[in-house]
Formats: structure tokens, C-alpha cells, sequence
């Protein structure tokens, strides 16, 4: 009697509000809060042109490789790819990034390498496999904004290195060793780098290996960009950490043009065993929460690493470092704006020196007011902890991207302090 009594009452009652759970309420997205709160409604007479999008995809002007389509047929007509492969990936995609990893005097073989949904979600699975009550974990500055997003979300307290823009973006390697504690549980290194289009040597990776071995703190190394850099060779962090433990990030997304089919990695290079006893085990657990990645997309990973030609990431290179110089050489002497050439990755980061503007308040009202006078949409710097900066994509249309630092400069025109 007195359960029904109770049912009768909370039915009285109603529903209410379910409270959903904290790690949902301290979610949060730089970029889709910016966008829910800047009014995209551009200038009536200018088509919009969105250099904010981090999709290669977005124009159509960089289609994939047709290797990379056969691939994906291949793999579907196989009929071997319709199940739940292990929840870490399938043994031979599993082997052949390992195979593509193992440059540079650097060896993986397939238990080295754990298969994820993108690139985003091992960044998800390395955070929490170091997340510990009470942590802290050091994130660039300028950095991508999902590190933000899934650090808050996990409750871990974000400590910001500095990246120096007068120094190519190099990491002030004295503030890294003063911000780090008994509770630092991982270095996070972007290289090439979102937002900076930076490209560390192989001096400055040997810098940062060091800060990790003197306070023995592992590194987390998102090389999403990897190999996709103007000139030179590309060095991954695990082949200068001789001594340091590194889960090394990658995936498809950018160097393949195919971030909707979300395939990612997570490489662990452990030199001194570190690892062994529970973070291996650890990782492959939490990748049972989603069971891996996409089937189809993983049958078609060894045909995609093996037989993509080099002709086609040359292509892609040179079409965005093409971009590259075109933003630079056109907005170098605008008016307080300073443009800092990248040296890989899909961005340029711009400088705004609002004291030489009559009306430009900081970074996001430049990119507000843009967008209303000229249609030219480019992120903020703001939500890349990078005040007074934007970052412009450099992966649109070529003729577009003329017609937008032109736009650029007729805006900083009309805005200058006389």
C-alpha cells in the first residue's frame, strides 16, 4: 500500500528534470560554441568563404586518391569485412600501420598499434588512459581545441605551454618544466601543429624527449599531419625518444583527405617498458568501449597505406603550400596584420594588432566584422588559446583564397587607425 501511495504521489508530481550525468554538462566545443554565438550572415552582395573549415574536403578541389577508392571496394566486395573485428582493429591493419609507422630507425609490429574511430578518438583513449583523480596534463598554446574539450570533460586540469610564434612556434621549453608536478601524468605535443602549421626539428623534439625523461612523464604526440610538410623529412617524436615512452596519434583523416571515414591509430612506442604492465592492457580495454572502428574502412587500410602513390601526397602538398605562400605574400604588409608562414599542416595563423585598428576590439570581433562586411569566415585564435590571432585553412580553392585576402585587405583598410 505504501508503494502505491509513493507511485501515486511521483505521478502527481510529473516528470520533471533528469539531470544528465557531469562528464555531459562539462562538455564543451570551442568552435561549435563560437559558432552558436557569431552571426554568420555575411555581406548580401559577397558569397560566403568559409576559411574556418578544417575538412579537406569541404570545396571538392582535393578529391581522394583512386587507389584509395579501390580499396575501399575491394574491401567491401571481399565480403570479409561485414563482421565485429577485435575491438583493437584487425590483425593485418592493425600489422600494416605498424609497417607504415616503423621509419627511422623505429620498429612497431601489430600489438604495438591499436585501431580508433579518427584521429579524435585516440586522443580520447590517451587521455583517459592516464586519467587519474587530482591530474594535470600539459597542452600547447596555441593548441587544437578538442585537447580543451576532452580534458574538461574528463575533469583533468589543463596546464598551457606556450608555443612562440618568433620562434616558428617552437615550445618555451623553461615555462613546460615549471608547469609540471607529481599529478603531471602526460606532455601533449602537436607535430606539424593545428593551428600553427609548424614543423619541429629534430633539435626541438630531442628538447622536449629530454623535459619528459628528466621528470619521467610520458608524451602523447598527435602526428595527424605527419608527413605532410613543405620541405624537408619528417621526423616523428618516438625516433628521438630513446628513452621516454610515446603513444603516437594518426590516422587517414588529413594526408588521405578522408576525415568522414574515421580510421585512427594509436602507435606505443615503449623504449624502457613503462607501459607494459598496464597501459597496453589498459588501452585495448578502453577500446572496447565502442568496438573499433569502421570494418569496411579497416579491410581497405593495407591496400590504402601500401598503394597510395607518392605522387599523390606531393599533389596535396604542394596545393596547400601553394595556398600557403599565396596568404602570406598577400597579407604581409597589410596593415596590423602579420602573417607567420607555416612550414606544413593545412593553416597559417595571422597576427592582428588591434591598436593600429579604429574599431577592432580583439581577434573575435575582427572575425565577426569580417564575416558581416566581407563574407570570409576564419576562426578566431581565441578558441585555439591564441588571442589576437586567426587561423585561415589553407585546403580551399586557390582562386577563392585570392579573392578572399583581397576582401582581407579591403577590410583592413577601411578599419585602420589613421
Amino acid at each position: 500500500e505504501r508503494m502505491s501511495e509513493n507511485v501515486e504521489k511521483d505521478t502527481m508530481k510529473g516528470w520533471g528534470t533528469i539531470k544528465a550525468s557531469p562528464r555531459a554538462r562539462n562538455t564543451t566545443n570551442k568552435i561549435r560554441d563560437l559558432v552558436d554565438q557569431i552571426e554568420l550572415d555575411g555581406h548580401p552582395s559577397k558569397d560566403m568563404i568559409a576559411l574556418s573549415i578544417g575538412d579537406p574536403t569541404v570545396f571538392g578541389n582535393l578529391p581522394r586518391d583512386p587507389h584509395v577508392t579501390k580499396a575501399l571496394e575491394d574491401a567491401l566486395h571481399s565480403g570479409k569485412c561485414d563482421g565485429y573485428p577485435h575491438s583493437a582493429g584487425y590483425e593485418l591493419s592493425r600489422k600494416a600501420v605498424a609497417e607504415a609507422m616503423s621509419l627511422d630507425g623505429v620498429q612497431y609490429d601489430a600489438h604495438d598499434i591499436l585501431l580508433t574511430s579518427g584521429c579524435s578518438g585516440a586522443i580520447d583513449i590517451s587521455f583517459e588512459i592516464f586519467n587519474v583523480p587530482g591530474c594535470n596534463i600539459l597542452v600547447p598554446a596555441p593548441g587544437f581545441s578538442l585537447y580543451h574539450t576532452l580534458a574538461d570533460a574528463k575533469d583533468m586540469e589543463m596546464r598551457h605551454y606556450n608555443l612562440l610564434h618568433d620562434q616558428k612556434w617552437e615550445a618555451d621549453i623553461d615555462q613546460m618544466k615549471a608547469l609540471i608536478d607529481d599529478n603531471t601524468v602526460a606532455i601533449v605535443v602537436n607535430n606539424p601543429s593545428n593551428p600553427c602549421g609548424s614543423v619541429y626539428t629534430r633539435e626541438h623534439l630531442k628538447e622536449i624527449v629530454n623535459v619528459a625523461e628528466e621528470f619521467h612523464v610520458p608524451i602523447i604526440c598527435d602526428e595527424i599531419y605527419a608527413h605532410m610538410i613543405f620541405d624537408g623529412d619528417f621526423v616523428a617524436i618516438a625516433s628521438v625518444a630513446e628513452n621516454v615512452p610515446v603513444l603516437t596519434l594518426g590516422g587517414l583523416a588529413k594526408r588521405y583527405l578522408v576525415p568522414g571515414w574515421r580510421m585512427g591509430w594509436i602507435s606505443i612506442h615503449d623504449p624502457v617498458d613503462a607501459f607494459k604492465n598496464e597501459v597496453r592492457e589498459g588501452l585495448v580495454k578502453l577500446s572496447q568501449h565502442i568496438l573499433g572502428p569502421n570494418s569496411l574502412v579497416q579491410g581497405a587500410l593495407p591496400a590504402i597505406l601500401k598503394s597510395t602513390p607518392q605522387s599523390f601526397y606531393d599533389g596535396v602538398v604542394d596545393y596547400i603550400k601553394e595556398n600557403a605562400h599565396t596568404v602570406f605574400n598577400m597579407l604581409k604588409g597589410a596593415h596590423g596584420l602579420t602573417p607567420i608562414m607555416p612550414h606544413g599542416a593545412m593553416y597559417i595563423m595571422v597576427q592582428i594588432e588591434t591598436s593600429k585598428f579604429k574599431d577592432i576590439e580583439d581577434d573575435r570581433d575582427f572575425s565577426q566584422k569580417l564575416i558581416t562586411e566581407e563574407s570570409v569566415f576564419c576562426l578566431p585564435g581565441l578558441v585555439f588559446n591564441a588571442p589576437n590571432f586567426v587561423r585561415i585553412v589553407t585546403t580551399v580553392p586557390k582562386e577563392k583564397m585570392v579573392v578572399a585576402m583581397q576582401r582581407v585587405l579591403d577590410f583592413v583598410e577601411k578599419h585602420k587607425k589613421e
